[in-house]
């Protein structure tokens, strides 16, 4: 355990870090199993939940939550994958 004041300090704020990111990346991650799963069971708007699983990547992005390149390799295969529903 930590034996200093700025170590314990420390240690709340990576808890508190980790506990929001991982709760973005967790939102990121649902917001892609629901463009999957529109495109799949043919339910929904799947133009609009690709939208905002867009955003949601991008967010992802800007906050440095994932690479660059994970977030268009991942929109490149939504995109993909709903333009092969129509």
């Amino acid at each position: 355990m930590a034996n200093t004041k700025s170590a314990l300090k420390r240690v709340r704020q990576t808890e508190s870090v980790n506990s929001r990111k991982r709760s973005q990346t967790a939102a990121l991650r649902t917001a892609i199993k629901k463009v999957r799963q529109a495109v799949e069971t043919g339910e929904g708007d799947s133009q609009a939940l690709f939208n905002a699983a867009v955003k949601a990547i991008d967010s992802a992005v800007n906050k440095g939550l994932i690479h660059h390149n994970k977030a268009s390799r991942d929109k490149s295969r939504l995109a993909k994958l709903v333009n092969s529903a129509k």
